[in-house]
């Protein structure tokens, strides 16, 4: 995760901010060292917050420009709103990989008891209906046709036999460590919400595009208020796609690692493109082309 950009001296120097902040060396375990450490929710959610604002760094020394210069509005789904958040100039980096590292421990301390399964093909009403008779969350509307399920694991069963049978095409389990996005995480929400109360956001540079309001936020306490929430809230993804191209938004970038996101784009709004930034060649291929 992030390794070729370690080429660039800047970058080397945030990966050691990383390690440094977290007083352990989380870039051995992104770049190799041991994958199933990685894996741990406390570990990989400082590994994507710190691979995508290198990414952005990089982007920024390539194209000379501000990130309100280069986007309208910033988003992540999930943990990437923390990164977009600070993407955005709402925090600085050190203090961001300390508060999702934080939300980790949070979240997987809380998280023992239960998991998430994706369900393909239905409707977010029906997705809706299912999930309050089966007892689990809605908990991600990530585009049409692709929802997540939440919950203890014998209501996830009951949820993923009772999605099929109201014509889901596949109903799969996900390998997460607990039930993300539900009432569970209420206690993960609380230690968010005082970290954030000691270390206040600063207005933000371009609107940040929340998970559970799918409108974009600036203002400090507003932000703030939104990554507490979407701690125990659904991530509304297919409907924030559709609120940036209301917007004028047509090319959605997304900076880090992996392409999911960018494939999710078109289908949750036929206006958006997306466009994936993992790598200096991609970075540099996209800035030469703007």
């Amino acid at each position: 995760m992030g390794k070729d950009f370690a080429e660039e001296s800047f970058a080397k120097e945030l990966f050691e901010q990383a390690d440094d902040a977290l007083g352990f060396g989380l870039t051995k375990l992104m770049w190799g060292e041991d994958a199933a450490a990685l894996t741990q929710t406390e570990n990989a959610q400082p590994a994507l917050l710190v691979t995508g604002l290198v990414a952005l760094e990089y982007l920024k020394r390539q194209s000379g420009k501000t990130v309100a210069e280069l986007v309208a509005c910033v988003a992540g789904h999930s943990l990437g709103e923390y990164t977009a958040m600070a993407a955005a100039g709402g925090m600085d980096f050190e203090t961001a990989v300390k508060l999702v590292r934080l939300r980790g421990e949070a979240m997987r301390d809380c998280g023992q008891e239960g998991s998430m399964s994706a369900i393909l093909g239905l409707d977010p009403e029906v997705v809706d209906k299912v999930a309050k008779e089966s007892g689990v969350v809605f908990a991600n509307d990530n585009g049409p046709g692709q929802a997540i399920f939440s919950g203890p694991v014998a209501a996830l069963e009951k949820a993923e036999e009772a999605a099929k049978a109201a014509g889901a095409k596949r109903a799969l389990r996900l390998n997460v460590s607990g039930p993300f996005h539900t009432p569970v995480m209420t206690g993960a929400a609380g230690e968010v919400r005082d970290f954030l109360k000691s270390h206040p956001l600063r207005e933000l540079e371009v609107p940040c595009v929340m998970n559970v309001h799918a409108s974009g936020k600036m203002a400090p306490d507003e932000v703030a208020e939104g990554l507490v929430a979407q701690v125990t809230g659904r991530v509304r993804w297919r409907e924030s796609m559709m609120y940036v191209a209301e917007q004028g938004v047509d090319t959605v970038v997304e900076l880090g690692v992996g392409k999911v996101l960018t494939g999710m784009a078109s289908r949750c709004d036929s206006r958006l493109t997306g466009v994936s930034l993992s790598n200096r060649a991609e970075v540099d291929a996209w800035v030469a082309a703007l």
